[in-house]
């Protein structure tokens, strides 16, 4: 944290801090009444978190979401303070929320050159017993001149312009970047502003702190659980994405929500959890993965999709990957045992060889199980193949 007396004289607030970045940038400032518009939301709602008791606002709303999570009463006020800021903003033409099936277009009297992604109150499962929720946003320029809709939205990560989340926890913080780093700022109550409490964060290069959802570990895949019972780690999950991945940024370690074989996708959603995070986390020096590729460079295909998710200080991350790796190779050797297929593999580089790395790369790609095919089939692909 940085220093500070009980009364600064310059703080750097948020509302100062984006001015400051919209000027360097030499843009029209409708990023930055974008960015002031997103923290109004997000200090109503931490308003309305700290009063939910009082005013009513625990328990469900009686209907689910698009994305089959039960609705609760604060999802709804949350979603709809968040939706009428941005689109007050003059600065929006697509917004995508968790809450809505389809993308909202802004009316054409307030429409702007933004794309916003978000997930309005992240981990309300946790609301009624007090656990850390937060709120979760990705900015993206709209890139086609046609009419606004829901296409826009569907940009991988690398594109995002500004990205950030709230934690409304004991007290209430945002995290930010532009694509400069990340920096921290707490909700001073007293002054209604968010104030500077750390600059250009950094993860740490490996931490002793993992967080995975071990009671799906009948479900995990070979990687998955080789990785679990490794190295022993301290464990930590709260069970609320947003506050298990800033735990994480700050003491690092490893963050995972992997496919499993009841996810086989993943759960968590690409465009407003995944890729706001995955930015955060490596514009702070880490890595985010789906265990296949870097999430930024996942190209959408629909705006609730999902993708496998894991996260956190490089080193961690990087022996996730070598379980990957070393999960997919046993799939490719696991032939009985064939004398003749493992003298494939070890000889040197030959069109043989060449034309069996060839097979399994295809199967890899189709997702075939490859450990089922017996050596006479593969023998008659290499004699095929093997000019």
């Amino acid at each position: 944290m940085t220093d500070r007396s009980p009364f600064e004289t310059d703080m750097l607030t948020l509302t100062r801090y984006v001015m400051e970045k919209g000027r360097q940038a030499k843009g029209t400032g409708e990023l930055t009444q974008l960015l002031n518009s997103m923290l109004t939301a997000i200090k109503a709602i931490s308003s309305a978190v700290r009063k939910a008791g009082l005013a009513n606002l625990y328990g469900i709303a009686g209907s689910v979401n698009v994305t089959g999570d039960e609705v609760k009463k604060l999802d709804v006020l949350s979603n709809s303070l968040v939706i009428n800021m941005l689109q007050s903003s003059y600065s929006t033409c697509v917004l995508v929320s968790e809450e809505n099936k389809e993308a909202i277009i802004t009316p054409k009297d307030k429409r702007g050159k933004y794309v916003v992604c978000f997930d309005p109150l992240d981990g309300s499962s946790n609301i009624d017993c007090l656990a850390s929720i937060g709120t979760i946003f990705a900015i993206y320029r709209k890139t086609s001149e046609e009419e606004p809709s829901e296409k826009d939205a569907l940009q991988p990560g690398r594109h995002i312009v500004a990205a950030g989340y709230a934690l409304y926890g004991s007290a209430t913080l945002v995290a930010l970047s532009t694509g400069q780093g990340v920096d921290l700022f707490m909700l001073d109550p007293a002054l209604g502003e968010f104030v500077l409490v750390e600059k250009e964060v950094k993860i740490k290069k490996k931490g002793n702190i993992y967080s995975l959802n071990e009671g799906y570990a009948k479900y995990f895949d070979a990687a998955t659980t080789e990785y679990d019972s490794g190295t022993p780690y301290g464990a930590r999950y709260v069970g609320s994405m947003v506050a298990d991945v800033h735990r994480t940024l700050v003491y690092g370690g490893i963050f995972l929500y992997p496919a499993n074989q009841k996810n086989p996708k993943g759960k968590l959603r690409l465009l407003y959890e995944c890729n706001p995070v995955a930015f955060i986390i490596e514009q702070a020096g880490g890595l985010a993965t789906t265990g296949t590729q870097p999430v930024l460079d996942v190209k959408p295909e629909a705006i609730h999709q999902r993708v496998p998710l894991i996260l956190g200080s490089p080193d961690d991350v990087q022996e996730y990957l070598t379980c990957v790796q070393r999960s997919q190779a046993g799939k490719y050797t696991n032939f009985e045992a064939q004398p003749q297929i493992q003298e494939l593999i070890l000889h040197p580089l030959g069109p043989q060889r060449q034309a069996f790395l060839a097979i399994l790369y295809v199967v890899s790609f189709l997702n075939c199980k490859v450990a089922t095919w017996s050596y006479e089939q593969l023998e008659k692909v290499l004699q095929k193949l093997a000019l």
